[in-house]
């Protein structure tokens, strides 16, 4: 297989200066590592040294890719939010909404990594690859088109879509969110167009907490909201690929299929309360492929979101990309023994199974 994988260092380098994430830093409040943002480079860093390390790199067609043009990023975000922020950016950065600080050439590097996506997106959709990774950063499915916020400056995925939309005005897109928190970003910029499924898997009530509900249903019911309660495991987010997105994708027979891959659901990530592993992430991969391979000829695009464990994060993100090769080189994840054992119990995963089911009913899958 042809897999995309595409990177930057200088996505590295974005950062938001000191911010106090949780508290003022001051009196009894010392300073915060990496500027109080858990959303740091040592996550996306370290995955793709192990995978030099390990050797996966080479199973992959590396490279980086230009920015987002002017033009991709005005198909979704208004002239005046794009004006401010690259005179924000060029002033020495700031802040422009909720949780979205960045430095001096934070535009440029925001632009970046939109381009990592609309790059992988394009290879995908020309054919000159089966399938392709963005490792983006900054993030971006929590950004609005006029109002960044959650670590997201630009909605990369989005414009990713919109860039191949240019090409293939009628193309019809499944983007499926795995990341911890809600895709609200996606979801505004897509709640009202019917040529794009929108499917998000959350704990609930996580970030942010006003938006994720089930009864949010957009334009012809194509988006689906799926809040999970805080303990779901592995069990569970495949139960939930099985019931809910599988059904889904099939009813919408899309041409492409966009992941929002957020590794933040994973069990000891400092932003969420769920369960999923490494292996979690391989088999809902590998499900979403099998799903790609009956509805689009293959076509599937895995485009990096959160994920705050520096530690687990290098795992989950190795598990997924070499799933997306179908390569033979598997770092072996040294906690799945332990968070194997720490999975719901019985009666916990009982009720969370019900819960998969009504959520199911609900969607009319």
């Amino acid at each position: 297989m042809a897999t995309g994988f595409f990177w930057d260092e200088r996505c590295f380098w974005f950062g938001g200066g000191n911010y106090a994430f949780t508290a003022p830093v001051g009196g009894l409040v010392q300073p915060f590592v990496s500027g109080g943002l858990p959303e740091h480079p040592e996550t996306k860093r370290r995955l793709k040294n192990l995978m030099d390390v390990t050797g996966l790199t080479r199973d992959l067609l590396a490279s980086s890719a230009p920015a987002a043009s002017q033009d991709d990023l005005l198909r979704v975000h208004p002239a005046a939010y794009l004006r401010e922020f690259k005179t924000t950016s060029d002033a020495g950065g700031g802040e422009l909404g909720m949780r979205t600080p960045f430095g001096q050439g934070g535009y440029e590097q925001a632009a970046l990594s939109a381009g990592l996506a609309k790059a992988a997106v394009a290879g995908v959709m020309d054919g000159s690859l089966d399938n392709a990774y963005a490792l983006s950063r900054p993030p971006g499915h929590h950004c609005l088109p006029e109002f960044p916020n959650g670590f997201c400056l630009l909605a990369n995925i989005a414009v990713a879509v919109e860039a191949a939309r240019a090409i293939e005005p009628d193309l019809r897109v499944a983007i499926l969110d795995w990341d911890v928190h809600h895709g609200n970003g996606t979801e505004a910029i897509y709640l009202d167009r019917a040529d794009t499924l929108t499917i998000s898997i959350h704990q609930e009530r996580n970030y942010p907490m006003d938006t994720g509900a089930a009864e949010v249903r957009g334009r012809g019911n194509s988006n689906v909201n799926i809040p999970l309660p805080p303990g779901g495991g592995h069990q569970t987010y495949l139960r939930v690929m099985d019931r809910i997105v599988l059904p889904s994708l099939a009813k919408f027979t899309p041409d492409l299929i966009v992941v929002a891959s957020g590794y933040d659901a994973a069990l000891i990530d400092p932003l969420s309360r769920m369960m999923a592993t490494a292996d979690t992430f391989a088999q809902m991969t590998r499900m979403v492929m099998a799903a790609a391979d009956t509805l689009c000829d293959g076509r599937v695009v895995l485009v990096h979101e959160g994920g705050y464990s520096e530690v687990y994060v290098p795992f989950c993100g190795h598990a997924a990309i070499a799933t997306l090769a179908g390569s033979s080189i598997h770092a072996e994840d040294p906690f799945a023994a332990t968070f194997d054992a720490r999975q719901p119990g019985a009666p916990f995963q009982a009720f969370l199974d019900d819960w998969v089911d009504d959520m199911a009913a609900f969607h009319g899958v």
